[in-house]
Formats: C-alpha cells, sequence, structure tokens
C-alpha cells in the first residue's frame, strides 16, 4: 500500500518478521506473552502467501532468531539514522514510541476511516505528556500491557505513571526515593518494586541486533507481475489486481492454477464442504470494485418535521406490507434511553426520519400518530437488533405489533461465529460503508456530544441510512432466512424470542439492598478475620494479593512442600489450581483460608457490592440485557448485570439468590429448571438404550450409570460411586479424558481409564454417536442441533492437533448444548404465549441456563405452576425422552430455586 499512495515515495523498504522459536525475552522471563492465545490458524495459513506476495514486490524479508520484529526494527532504524537516512517505522504499536528521534518517525496507516498520522518527538511528547522520548519506556514498565503479559505495578496506570514521571524523571530514580510518594501509592511501588524493574526490560526494544546492515538490499525495485498476477488471480484480488497491475487485470473464473502457490499449503485446507455454502453465496453477490457511501451513492432522505408532513408519512406506512424502522436515543442502554426520533424505509435507497422532542408529553403525542402503523398486525415490521427498539418504545407505552424480522438475528443464523453489527455486514454483503456515530456525534473539546446536540438534518441523515441500510440487508439476507435449514428455527425460534425478552428486559427483578449491604458487612468482617489468622498461621505480615510475597512465605517461611514448576524469575506459582493440588497432598489450613478469602474478595466485589450500584432509578430494579445473538451454541447471554455467572457451586455463591425477591408481598417468586437437560438430550441424539430405558423408567441416572460401571446392584451404589458416575455422565458431554477424570475425582488414571472404558461399554449408543457426531462435522463442515441450528467448525480438519481437538470436542458438545438452547427458547415462547391469551398478571423474569424464573402473583400460583410445567415438558414434543421438569417457589430466588 506504501508503494502507491502519491503522498508517500520511500526508496527504501523492508518487511520484518517474528522468528517461530522463543525469544531472549522468553527464556528468561517465561511469563512474558503467556497469555496471548496460539496463532489463528487462518492467519497462520495465511503467512506463506504474505511472504509470496512480498516476493512479488521484491520487499526484502527480515527476521533474527531469539529477536522479535520489534527488535530487528528497532536496530534497523538506529543503524539508517546514523547513515543519515530520515527512517519510518509503519507500525501503530506505542512501543515504538521510544525509538522515535529527529530522524526516526513512527507512520501509523490508515485504518477504517482514520487517515495516516506520522509521529514525529513532538508528537509522542504530547501523546505520552513526558519531557524526554526514552520515558515512554518508563511509563509501559509501570503501568504495564496486558496483551504482552508485562504485569507492570499493579494499580498503576498511565495516568499515575505519568504523574510518577513528572516528579521522579525515570522509573530508576522514583524507586530510589519511594519515601518520597504518599499513601497507598507507594506501598504499590514498593510491593512491585522487582516487577517493575523486569517490566522495563521487558518494554525495551533492542537495538543492537546482529544482523548484518545492507541498505542496498533494501532498494526499492520493479515488481514481479507474472508472480503477483499467478498470486491475485489465485486468491481472487480483483481490488488490488487493478491497483498493482492496471485496468487490464482479470481474474479469469474457469481457470484453475496449476497448483498451490506455497509448497504443502494444501495439506491445511479444509474440504470444499466445510465452507458456509449460505455465507459464501452472500459473498459472492456482492459488488467489490468500488467501495460505496452516502455521498457517492443515489439516495432520497426526508426530514419529516412537521404535522403535515408525518400525516403524509403514516399513510404511506400504512400502504405497506414490509417496513424497516429504527429509533435513535440517548443511550445503548434501552432501559435508560430517551427517544430522539424515528426513521423508516420501505424501498432501497429512501428513508424518512421523524425527530421527537425532549418535552415527553409531545413525544407521545407524536408517537401516538404513528401508533396505527406500529400496531397493524399487518404490517411486518423490520430492525436490526430489533429487540433494542422494542424495548425503547415500550417505555413509550407503544406496542409493536406484526410479524418481525431482525437482520442481526438472520446473519446470526446464517453465519454464528461472524459479529452482526449493521456497519460490518453493510460493508461485508453491500460493500457500503455507512456514517458512523462517531464522525455523526463527534466531539466538542474532549466532551462526547449528545445525540440532541447534532443539527437535526445530520441525525436525519443518520437514521435514514441506518433504516434504508436495514432495509437492503433484510433483502439480501432474504432467499437464505427462506431456505428450510434456517427458516424454521429464525421463524420459530429466533424472531418470537424477541418479544419474550423485551417484556423481561422491560420488567426486571426487585433486589434487597439491606440484604446485600448486611451480606457485604458480614463478608467484610469475615475477610478480615481471615487475613488475621493467616498472618497468625505465617506469623507475620504480607500482601495477601502478591503473588511474589505469598509463594514465599507459604514456599520458603512455612515450608510448605512445593509441588510444580518454578517461573524463570524463581516466582513460586500460587493460583487456585495449584494452591488446591499441594493441599489436597497433606494437612495446610492456611492453604484453605488463602483460598476462601480469595473466594469472598471475589464475590463481594464482583457481586454483592456491584450489584446496588445496577439498580436502574426510574423502577429500583435490576434489569439485565439478554443477548441472543453471540453464542455460536444458540445459548442465550446476560449482560450488565450477568446474571448467568452468579456462582452456584458454593454455600456463600449461592447466598447471593436471596437478594432476588418478587415485587411485593403480593407476588412469589417461581423458579422452573430441566432436570438433567443435556444428559437426557444426549440420550435422545444418540438413540442409546440403556440410557434412553433408565430415563423412561424414572430412574436416578447417575446411580443407574454407577451401577453399569462398577457392575453391582443398583442397592450397592455407594454414594462415591454415584458422584464419580456423575462428573463422567456429564463429563463426557465435554470430551472428558482420562488425566481429567482422574484430576476431578482423585483418583488414578489407570482406575479413571477403567471407568470410561466400562462407561462406552455400557452405553455404546453414546460412545457411536460421538464418533458420527465427528466424522459429520469433519465431512460437512458444522454441527448441528436438533432442530438443524448449524455450527460452523473451521477447524475441524485442521493439521494441529490441539485446534483440531478442540473443533471435535465442539462437534460432539453442540449438538446437546444447542439442542437445550433451542428447547428453553421454545418453552419461554410457548410459556410466555399461554400467559398473554390468558391476560395473567405474573410476569417471566429470567432465563439462567435451564431454569426460568418468573414473579407470580400470589392468586394465580396454582395455575402458573401447572401452566409453566406443561410448557415447559412438551417444548419439544417429537423427542422421545422425557423432558422433566422441577418448579419451586420461595420468597427469594434461592429458596425457590
Amino acid at each position: 500500500d506504501l508503494l502507491h499512495k502519491e503522498e508517500v515515495k520511500p526508496t527504501h523498504l523492508a518487511v520484518c518478521f517474528d522468528t517461530p522459536g522463543p525469544t531472549g525475552r522468553v527464556e528468561e522471563f517465561e511469563f512474558y506473552k503467556a497469555n496471548r492465545e496460539e496463532m489463528p490458524e487462518d492467519i497462520r495459513k495465511s503467512l506463506p502467501y504474505i511472504r509470496k506476495i512480498l516476493d512479488g514486490f521484491r520487499i526484502p524479508q527480515i527476521e533474527a532468531p531469539g529477536f522479535e520484529a520489534d527488535d530487528v526494527i528497532g536496530t534497523l532504524a538506529k543503524q539508517a539514522e546514523k547513515d543519515g537516512f530520515e527512517v519510518y517505522m509503519v507500525t501503530p504499536d506505542k512501543d515504538y514510541g521510544q525509538l522515535v528521534s529527529d530522524k526516526i518517525f513512527m507512520y501509523k496507516p490508515s485504518y477504517q476511516k482514520r487517515s495516516r498520522e506520522i509521529m514525529g518527538v513532538p508528537e509522542i511528547l504530547k501523546k505520552w505528556d513526558i519531557e524526554r522520548v526514552d520515558q515512554v519506556i518508563d511509563i509501559l514498565g509501570m503501568m504495564g500491557d496486558a496483551v504482552d503479559n508485562i504485569p507492570g505495578i499493579k494499580g498503576v496506570g498511565e495516568k499515575t505513571a505519568v504523574k510518577l514521571l513528572k516528579q521522579f524523571g525515570s522509573m530508576e530514580n522514583m524507586l530510589e526515593n519511594t519515601d518520597k510518594i504518599k499513601g497507598k501509592l507507594r506501598i504499590k511501588v514498593e510491593n512491585d518494586r522487582e516487577m517493575a524493574i523486569i517490566s522495563k526490560k521487558l518494554a525495551t526494544i533492542i537495538c543492537d541486533v546482529p544482523i548484518p546492515y545492507e541498505p542496498d538490499t533494501y532498494i526499492i525495485e520493479e515488481i514481479d507481475k507474472s508472480l503477483l498476477t499467478d498470486l491475485f488471480v489465485e486468491l481472487e484480488f480483483r481490488t488490488i489486481g487493478k491497483r498493482v497491475l492496471g485496468d487490464d487485470f482479470q481474474i479469469n473464473q474457469a481457470s484453475t492454477p496449476a497448483g498451490p502457490v506455497v509448497g504443502q499449503l494444501d495439506l491445511f485446507a479444509p474440504p470444499p464442504q466445510a465452507a458456509n455454502a449460505n455465507n459464501q453465496a452472500l459473498l459472492q453477490a456482492v459488488e467489490v470494485d468500488k467501495g460505496r457511501n452516502i455521498d457517492n451513492t443515489p439516495h432520497d432522505y426526508q426530514l419529516m418535521d412537521t404535522p403535515e408532513k408525518r400525516q403524509s408519512l403514516v399513510n404511506q406506512l400504512l400502504a405497506q406490507a414490509l417496513v424497516c424502522f429504527d429509533t435513535e436515543t440517548t443511550s445503548v442502554d434501552a432501559n435508560n434511553a430517551e427517544l430522539v426520533g424515528m426513521s423508516f424505509s420501505w424501498k432501497k435507497g429512501t428513508g424518512f426520519y421523524v425527530p421527537v422532542p425532549e418535552d415527553r408529553t409531545e413525544t407521545l403525542a407524536i408517537l401516538d400518530e404513528f401508533s396505527p402503523f406500529f400496531e397493524a398486525e399487518n404490517i411486518a415490521k423490520i430492525g436490526q437488533n430489533i429487540k433494542y427498539d422494542i424495548l425503547v418504545l415500550k417505555w413509550y407505552d407503544v406496542k409493536i405489533k406484526g410479524t418481525l424480522h431482525d437482520t442481526m438475528l438472520a446473519h446470526y443464523l446464517i453465519e454464528p461465529n461472524m459479529r452482526h453489527n449493521m456497519d460490518i455486514l453493510a460493508e461485508t454483503y453491500l460493500n457500503y460503508s455507512p456514517v458512523s456515530i462517531t464522525t455523526l456525534i463527534g466531539k466538542k473539546g474532549k466532551k462526547q456530544l449528545s445525540m440532541r446536540q447534532v443539527p437535526v438534518e445530520k441525525v436525519s441523515k443518520y437514521a435514514s441510512e441506518d433504516a434504508d441500510i436495514t432495509f437492503q440487508l433484510y433483502e439480501s439476507f432474504q432467499p437464505i432466512i427462506a431456505k428450510p435449514e434456517i427458516s424454521n428455527l429464525y421463524h420459530k425460534v429466533e424472531m418470537p424470542v424477541v418479544p419474550v425478552l423485551a417484556a423481561m428486559e422491560f420488567e426486571g427483578i426487585n433486589v434487597d439492598v439491606d440484604f446485600l449491604k448486611n451480606y457485604s458487612e458480614e463478608l467484610g468482617k469475615e475477610l478480615t478475620d481471615m487475613e488475621t489468622r493467616i498472618y497468625g498461621a505465617a506469623n507475620v505480615t504480607f500482601n495477601l494479593n502478591s503473588p511474589r510475597q505469598l509463594g514465599e512465605v507459604l514456599f520458603e517461611k512455612m515450608g510448605i512442600p512445593y509441588s510444580g514448576k518454578k517461573t524463570k524469575t524463581g516466582q513460586y506459582s500460587t493460583n487456585e489450581e495449584n494452591l488446591v493440588k499441594i493441599a489436597s497432598k497433606g494437612d495446610y489450613p492456611i492453604l484453605n483460608d488463602i483460598l476462601n478469602y480469595r473466594e469472598l474478595k471475589k464475590l463481594k466485589s464482583t457481586y454483592i457490592d456491584a450489584l446496588p450500584t445496577l439498580i436502574n432509578p426510574k423502577t429500583k430494579r435490576i434489569h439485565t440485557t439478554f443477548n441472543q445473538a453471540i453464542a455460536a451454541t444458540g445459548r442465550l447471554s446476560s449482560a450488565d448485570p450477568n446474571l448467568q455467572n452468579i456462582p452456584i457451586r458454593t454455600e456463600r455463591g449461592r447466598k447471593i439468590r436471596k437478594a432476588f425477591i418478587p415485587r411485593d408481598e403480593n407476588h412469589i417468586l417461581l423458579a422452573a429448571d430441566y432436570s438433567q437437560v443435556e444428559l437426557r438430550l444426549m440420550a435422545e441424539l444418540s438413540k442409546d438404550t440403556n440410557m434412553l430405558a433408565a430415563f423412561h423408567s424414572g430412574e436416578d441416572i447417575h446411580k443407574a450409570t454407577a451401577a453399569r460401571v462398577y457392575q453391582v446392584a443398583m442397592e450397592e451404589v455407594t454414594p462415591t460411586m454415584r458422584r464419580h458416575a456423575k462428573t463422567v455422565n456429564f463429563g463426557i458431554i465435554y470430551g472428558i479424558t482420562a488425566f481429567g477424570l482422574s484430576q476431578r475425582i482423585n483418583i488414578s488414571r489407570t482406575e479413571a481409564k477403567k471407568i470410561i472404558e466400562e462407561y462406552f461399554k455400557q452405553y455404546a449408543g453414546i460412545k457411536q454417536f460421538m464418533v458420527d457426531a465427528v466424522e459429520k462435522a469433519k465431512e460437512n463442515g458444522y454441527a448441528e442441533t436438533i432442530l438443524g441450528r448449524r455450527r460452523y467448525l473451521k477447524d475441524i480438519n485442521s493439521a494441529n492437533r490441539t485446534v483440531r481437538g478442540f473443533a471435535e470436542r465442539n462437534a460432539i458438545n453442540t449438538p446437546i448444548q444447542g439442542s437445550a438452547a433451542d428447547l428453553i427458547k421454545l418453552a419461554m415462547i410457548d410459556v410466555y404465549k399461554e400467559m398473554q391469551k390468558r391476560e395473567l398478571k405474573s410476569k417471566m423474569l429470567l432465563q439462567v441456563h435451564d431454569e426460568l424464573v418468573f414473579d407470580v402473583f400470589k392468586p394465580e400460583l396454582e395455575e402458573m405452576q401447572a401452566l409453566v410445567i406443561d410448557k415447559m415438558s412438551n417444548a419439544m414434543p417429537h423427542v422421545q425422552v422425557p423432558l422433566v421438569v422441577e418448579a419451586n417457589t420461595g420468597q427469594n430466588w434461592l429458596e425457590a430455586h
């Protein structure tokens, strides 16, 4: 790209790569970059092509074993500077700021809608608010870097680091004068003194890498047109091909390259069936030669800001069979948002925007004008994340009726592994870049403007475009949505559950703030007592939250035998897994106290103290958001707060559920959940005779499994046997190994292997189901639920055993977990419809995994219990296995559960 920009004409160019082996930093500090995931396989498979393209451009590639690309660039930049060159390091990486000088610059390429940026010394000093460029390393050393796992000083961010640098000039000077730092910050700095020094070393780019400096080899040469033509044809790079090779460049779709450009690359390629054919069909229809936007695309967007114009629009809306609408608001939180306006579109290239005033009474009057449209059963409504719009309008007493369509959910079913926001969908499937909200709203000084402060003409264009583009996406997706494998899920599951979720989010749940306050105080006292007990057992006061100090106290001062590897810095591992392992090998009460301390501290900060801050000031209730288009299995997730993550395995965690209570004394909570639903669905999918028989007879499935695996009579099954069988039953779904089972139930690997082997003898149908699930996924490229929901597994035929193993486990688990997700959605739809039909006052509040929670009006309790159990049990009437539902009531969620 640099070679084809008018304003950039470099004379020399080189590209630097990391090498596959470990670097000196990793060898010295093994935690460095330890949290980075393995390179995604699609990138790994692309690297040979990238190198070949560089060969085609005749751009040299430089790397040095044991060093990172940063170090190679740093070394070459400093050498070239001495040789009189003006050097541009092409990177957005903030670390490179430390290398900038009068002749060395950072060149940040243009990205999305951001233009390119060149940063010299003045820009770096201004960006970081420092006096010298080398202070960039001090800041990085103090604040750390989560991406590279550079720890820094805990609790010190960029602002604090800058403040300390202004006071001391360098990290080293600061560490020598910690007595001049006030309060808790001094403790933080002193506790992490050693880690700060290490962090600065890790953040320092090495500028004396032993590589030859040969500037003549970096001179830009004529490109190898023949090589690039072959590559661009094979890769179908139409636009780049024309830009680099000229307008005469054409891709002959019928031609097939003689073989892969890069040797053995074909070994990594999945079979053609593994591709998502539906998504490919959509992508092939996209015109890619010219990027479109509001400035170069014909459109007719109208501002409807008078009573006459609004009436005209209503009349037009009522004549349509299908309309896309969108709301403009003041917040992404629908339960706290104010309406700013509405936009509509029912024809490509057209859009209408209706602004509403800040005064609620006036807004309600305008909305009343549009109620005939919103309540028209015969007009289908389209939206992008339409649940948000339904919820916003629900706060204005507007009811949305008629068939619903959602482009976000349509795309979620077509390509569940991609992101589904409108901008990405427009760029991917329409080759259109919509106006971004950032561009629209802009900033006034450092303060973000609100939508109400933007001129209405600008908002009108932005909002009309949103409705227009969403309508176009719907038209684009419609042929795929009509296909049987997607149509059933779209029309009978995903769209019907949208109004159910909107009603649940609108309702929220009541919270006992006094209980949370008292529980917080109770845990606070427990934490203090626990700290005292730990310090007493250790006979020393130390920083409990410092792994280094904790390791030294436990394994050096107290002499507890340490098992496991130390880090290169000599630090002991004090993570939960290691402490549990060590605690199981001896009588060390302090380890259990430390584990309990950590659990309590997390519960207190993450849930008990956080929940009251999330209460909606308007309703005095907590309103979670249910995300429908995130999990590839189809499961709903919960956010702000995430009520699905409240711990239930420990007594203290379960106690948090006591905070969730009925709306008043006339209501009671009802919690209904499926019994062992994933096991039952595994029996259904596998058609295993023995497991189906156990469920049909109503046997305790874990006890029945234990009797079969241990080959004893049911009455001879011990609690330990049952516990082991339960672990296997649930573990099999997630691909548990003999090693994993041995670790989980504390038996030898040999014994665990025997249990798993016997399990598969007794449940041969399950073993066959697992084998078939993997084989089908390898052949088709996806796993499928009972209702036909597909999860595409691009790594199912990977040459990387670890990556492939993960995909194989998903091939087994997805049909089970995904079917459970579809089941609970169907149940929610059926229960909600029946509650609406009977005009009950009770409300559905929450969905958490396999459980539904209701706020039941007490006179309706008996009716609601029967209704909920009936609809949940029969949500999938065609399955053979009985779906058992347990429903209980209580004055709080814990009691009801």
